[in-house]
């Protein structure tokens, strides 16, 4: 297996480190850095990695097109507009966007979907999710992956943000999604199913970075040589 060149957007940051640090392991090569994409070179990179900040997705995916790599991404809290751009940027080159490169959480998603359709409107659904104190958005890319899933399957529901006060009895159109922040926590997820007399739960619980970025590595092997397109960790796993 041939070392993979990897141009590496974020690398200041946790995830960014993350990758740098398993690398090695992955038979993979950290070929250039940069803290935002502003000044990335490309030359000689195989694929670049985009860990970093939703605002800086246009000039990553305008660097990708240019010099016509593909594209991993990993950093969460887009805009609408800004995934519309990344969208855009897919009819071009190939784009793995994913909200969780973990293996453990793509089988969350895919559980999710199956036990949507099974226990359907009879179940009230809440999505809680946990991360550290220093994560700038909420809910999560996941959090709001698992809700996408769960709207796909039974597209009466709504969306609800947490409640306070007297918010009144529960809708059963209701999705709650609930965002806790606290300590080093790197990142917990649970799918609620309540039912009269019965609960189903379906959680992941990541304790290292390491699993996300081994992920990360993983999408970023299997996208190169990939036809211009949108995929995701599901594409990457086989799901």
């Amino acid at each position: 297996m041939t070392k993979l060149r990897i141009a590496l957007v974020g690398a200041a940051g946790r995830m960014g480190q993350a990758i740098a640090d398993v690398a090695a392991s992955e038979n993979a090569e950290i070929v250039a850095k940069s803290d935002l994409g502003d000044e990335i070179a490309l030359a000689g990179a195989e694929v670049l990695i985009d860990f970093s900040h939703p605002d800086a997705s246009r000039s990553i995916c305008d660097s990708a097109i240019k010099s016509k790599v593909p594209l991993v991404m990993g950093t969460t809290g887009h805009s609408t507009k800004q995934r519309d751009e990344i969208a855009a940027a897919a009819k071009q080159i190939a784009v793995v966007f994913a909200s969780n490169f973990s293996v453990g959480i793509n089988a969350l998603l895919a559980l999710t979907e199956r036990a949507a359709k099974i226990l359907g409107d009879d179940f009230d659904l809440e999505i809680v999710e946990v991360h550290h104190r220093m994560k700038k958005d909420a809910p999560s890319g996941t959090a709001k992956t698992l809700a996408e899933i769960l709207q796909r399957a039974l597209p009466t529901k709504n969306l609800r943000h947490g409640r306070e006060g007297i918010s009144g009895e529960r809708e059963k159109s209701e999705i709650g999604i609930h965002s806790v922040r606290g300590g080093d926590v790197v990142g917990d997820h649970t799918v609620i199913f309540a039912g009269q007399g019965e609960r189903v739960e379906l959680t992941h619980r990541a304790g290292s970075r390491e699993t996300f970025a081994r992920g990360a590595l993983r999408a970023a092997r299997w996208v190169v040589g990939k036809p211009a397109g949108l995929y995701d960790m599901r594409n990457v796993l086989g799901l």
